[in-house]
Order: C-alpha cells, then structure tokens, then sequence
C-alpha cells in the first residue's frame, strides 16, 4: 500500500494505492494518528484502492469517529468492489461516500 498525503491547511486529503489490509491497516492507521490534529476534513482517495479487508475498515470507523468530532470524513473514487463491501457491512450508512 502507498499513502500519498497532501495537507491544505484543515484539509488532509490522503490517496490510498493498493492492498488496505491486516499488512498494510498499522501504516494508514499511524498517519492518520500522526498527521489529523487540527484537521477539520478528511478526504479520502480510493480510486487505486484494490482490495480493503476488516483490519481497513476498523482504521476507517476509528478515522471518522475522531471526524464526527472535530469535522467531516469524506471518500472519494470508491470502484465497484470497495462500495460492495461499504454496502454489505452497512459501512455506507456510517461514511460520507462521494
């Protein structure tokens, strides 16, 4: 998985390339820790995100619980794959998908 993080001002907005997962969930989980201070929107890329296990979906419902609070998570480019799996965890309910 690749992480490409651009900051402007209280926007973060994170790409997400490749496998999010129990390998690779730690590492997004971190930077979102590490750089979400201040950040009043969160805006998510995954137009090159491949594949998103359980481990990924824990670091996205921990992500927008810390948003609900201190502003807006919001995923874009979601492929067809990654939305069926939004869909049948109910996780579309929970998250801002655009």
């Amino acid at each position: 998985m690749e992480i490409k993080k651009v900051q402007d001002g209280k926007t973060l907005n994170l790409v997400i390339e490749g496998r999010l997962d129990t390998i690779t969930a730690p590492a997004l989980e971190a930077e979102i820790k590490a750089s979400i201070s201040g950040v009043e929107k969160l805006i998510m890329d995954f137009a090159k995100l491949e594949y998103l296990s359980s481990a990924g979906l824990r670091v996205l419902l921990a992500a927008q619980k810390v948003m609900n609070r201190q502003g807006e998570m919001i995923i874009r480019n979601v492929n067809e794959t990654i939305a069926e799996i939004f869909e049948v965890t109910g996780f579309c309910d929970i998250l801002t998908i655009e």
